[in-house]
Formats: C-alpha cells, sequence, structure tokens
C-alpha cells in the first residue's frame, strides 16, 4: 500500500506506456559502490541511468522496496493499465508499435552475476545500463512517451536498514537471505504524538509474567484500536512512554519507558539512553535496569531480545532481589529522538562486532603466532661453530682420563 502511493500518481497521470526493468538483485550499496558517487562520474556504471533520471521531466529514488511489495509489483502495474505484461528484449521492442493512448506493460529482465560467477559485478551492472539505454533511446527515436521502473527481486547485499521497515532485523553477521519472498504479517510500531510522531516503539513480541505466570501483550500492544499511553510525555532532553493494561494479572499495570538525552562533549554528539523501565502495579513499583540501551540520537536502537531472561542476554537487570517480574521483548526496537514521520531511523544494534567465536578465533591465531615467533627467535639464536680441525696442521687430539 506504501508503495502504490508512490506509483499511483505516476500510472494516473502519467504516460500509459510502463517499463518495469526486473534485475534478479540490486542493493542501493551497488550505486555507491559503482555508480562513482565520489567524484569519479568517469568511472560510473550507471551512466545511461544517470542521464536518464537527469533529462525526466520527473524521478523517484527509494532505497529499498520490500521483497512482497515487488512480487506483486506486476500485478498491480497489470491491474492499473488494464493491460497485460510482455515479456521483451531489444530484438522484439523494434518490431513492436507502441501507441501513446493505448496502455502497455513492458517487462525486460535484466541478469545479475555475483562476483563468484563468469563476470564480476561491475561489468553485469555496466551491461545492464547499457541495455537500459538502448532501450530508452529507441523510445525516444520513436517519440514515445514512457514511464520506467527500475528495481529488483531481492537485494544483492545482505546487510539491512532498519529504517526500511517497522521491525528491522538490524545488522546480523553471516545472514543469509531467504530462498523467495514470504508474506508475513507485521504490525505496525505503538507510536506516541503530540503534535508529531516523538516516540516510536516496536516488538514481534512482547510477553511479561509475574510469579512466573506469563501474558502474551502483543496484540493487546500493536494491534488494539486504542492503547492506553496515558502519563506519556515527550521533550528535547527526556522521553517517557507509558502503557497501561487492564485486568493484567488482575491489576491494572503501567509500564514506563523512560529516555533520556544528553550531549557528550568526547564525541562532540548527543547520545540518548534509557535508564530505567518501571512497572507500576497495586500501587508498588518495580524497576528494570537498563543501562545497555543506548545510541547516538539521530538513531533508533535494536535488539533480538531484551529480556530479563538469563537465556536470552540478561539486558533488564532488576533492581533488587527477589523480583517478582520477568519480561521478554523480541526483536525490540525504539526510539524516542529526531523521529521522523512513523518510520524509525537506522538502528545501532546490541549486538557487539566481536562473538564467541571471533574471539576464540583471534586467541588461537595469536597463540599459533606466539609458537611461530618463539620458533624463529630460536632458530635466528642458532650460532655456527667458529673454530674448525686444519686438515695442514696437527690434529685435535682428545686424551680420555680414566
Amino acid at each position: 500500500m506504501q508503495l502504490s502511493t508512490y506509483l499511483d500518481p505516476a500510472l494516473e497521470l502519467g504516460p500509459r506506456n510502463v517499463l518495469l526493468f526486473l534485475q534478479d538483485k540490486l542493493s542501493i550499496e551497488d550505486f555507491t559502490a559503482y555508480g562513482g558517487v565520489f567524484g569519479n562520474k568517469q568511472d560510473s556504471t550507471f551512466s545511461n541511468l544517470e542521464n536518464a533520471l537527469d533529462l525526466a521531466p520527473s524521478s523517484l529514488v527509494l532505497p529499498a522496496v520490500d521483497w512482497y511489495a515487488v512480487s506483486t509489483l506486476t500485478t498491480y502495474l497489470q491491474e492499473k493499465l488494464g493491460a497485460s505484461p510482455l515479456h521483451v528484449d531489444l530484438a522484439t521492442l523494434r518490431e513492436l508499435k507502441l501507441n501513446a493512448s493505448l496502455p502497455a506493460l513492458l517487462l525486460i529482465r535484466l541478469p545479475y552475476t555475483a562476483s563468484s560467477g563468469l563476470m564480476a559485478p561491475r561489468e553485469v551492472l555496466t551491461g545492464n545500463d547499457e541495455v537500459i539505454g538502448q532501450v530508452l533511446s529507441m523510445l525516444k527515436s520513436e517519440d514515445v512517451p514512457y514511464t520506467a521502473a527500475l528495481t529488483a527481486v531481492r537485494p544483492s547485499r545482505v546487510a539491512r536498514d532498519a529504517a526500511m521497515v517497522a521491525g528491522g532485523l538490524g545488522r546480523q553477521l553471516l545472514q543469509t537471505t531467504p530462498k523467495q519472498p514470504v508474506s508475513v504479517a507485521v504490525h505496525p510500531p505503538v507510536s506516541y504524538n503530540d503534535t508529531a510522531p516523538r516516540i516510536l516503539f516496536w516488538a514481534q513480541n512482547f510477553s511479561v509474567a509475574y510469579r512466573d505466570s506469563w501474558e502474551d501483550l502483543t496484540a493487546r500492544t500493536f494491534e488494539a484500536p486504542s492503547l492506553n499511553m496515558t502519563g506519556s510525555f515527550w521533550n528535547d532532553s527526556i522521553a517517557r512512554l507509558s502503557l497501561t493494561y487492564e485486568q493484567l494479572f488482575g491489576a491494572t499495570v503501567t509500564f514506563k519507558f523512560t529516555l533520556v538525552n544528553r550531549f557528550y562533549p568526547v564525541s562532540a554528539r548527543h547520545w540518548f539512553t534509557m535508564e530505567r523501565l518501571e512497572i507500576h502495579s497495586n500501587g508498588s513499583v518495580a524497576y528494570f535496569n537498563v543501562s545497555q540501551i543506548t545510541g547516538p540520537s539521530i538513531y533508533s536502537f535494536h535488539c533480538q531480545y531484551v529480556s530479563s531472561l538469563s537465556n536470552k542476554g540478561s539486558i533488564l537487570v532488576p533492581d533488587k532481589q527477589p523480583f517478582l517480574w520477568q519480561m521478554t521483548l523480541e526483536e525490540f526496537q525504539i526510539q524516542a529522538f529526531n523521529v521522523t514521520g512513523e518510520q524509525f531511523s537506522y538502528a545501532t544494534d546490541c549486538a557487539g562486532f566481536f562473538s564467541p567465536a571471533i574471539w576464540m578465533g583471534l586467541l588461537t591465531s595469536l597463540f599459533m603466532l606466539f609458537i611461530f615467533t618463539y620458533g624463529l627467535h630460536m632458530i635466528l639464536s642458532l650460532k655456527t661453530m667458529d673454530r674448525f680441525d686444519d686438515h695442514k696442521g696437527p690434529t685435535i687430539s682428545l686424551t680420555q682420563i680414566v
């Protein structure tokens, strides 16, 4: 639906001849890597595409499109134009006679080959750009108006930006892509607004326990028509998201997420920190310390698990023992400062770069390096003999003493 809001004006008011250049793999990072964006325009792989964007009356560049949206894009265009898609290549296109008054949907498949294949990505992308240039030049020579779109079935690079989806998975090492797009129902984030969206909160699963009795609050939080956020407030230095639930464990329970925004001269930037997570119930207050939830204020924060359970990281630390409450937030994401619209900014992730396996590899490598250095030192310490037997002089005799 979000993609259609961008495409509807172009399809309703623009030319009815639509070209869809569909590539197997493509990411916005490909344009950074091969587009000559650092002043080397002469080395750009996308010269024809850049020229077409510069000459177009209007253009739109989206950093990413969801896989499910791409899989339904052809059907969407077919319904909007009332024309069946026609798979064409350069040879077929030369024989077609397009009419500006009749809608047409032309699909041009563009390959993508990984660097491990016979051709490097730069060479393939250059060839694709030449195909795009030839197709657009052909339509220009025939004076046929058109609307063109370039997208791909899946990204060429695995790293995922959490701003692309409400519940982004964040950065993961050795992340793999699914074999085919899978449609998964994703609920929207909780948004606290005053004059504009101020605080965004999302989790794939939100569960709490009192005296080891667990309740799933996911549907009551993200799918409820009206969520009680009384007590929430926001300003430039402090933000509080208050979520109240009736009849939870037989009482009214309120969860308060408190975040503070501070300027640090050492880094010369603002950083936010979640100071505590409060649980108010039956006139009592319990606290979780959550100092690990922190990051630059221009970013959101994401973590696969924000939980009080030891097997899921124990990011939520009770302020005292014994503690009757437990909580688990899966694929947790929050942003309380520099929110633009109802989408998260790029996420700083709780996952450290050095995993236990990486540490073991480094320690093993250092140990092997120490052995190699010690052995090399011993070899270099060897000294040759400085006295030898002279065959012209008297022989060296050794007297045996009994």
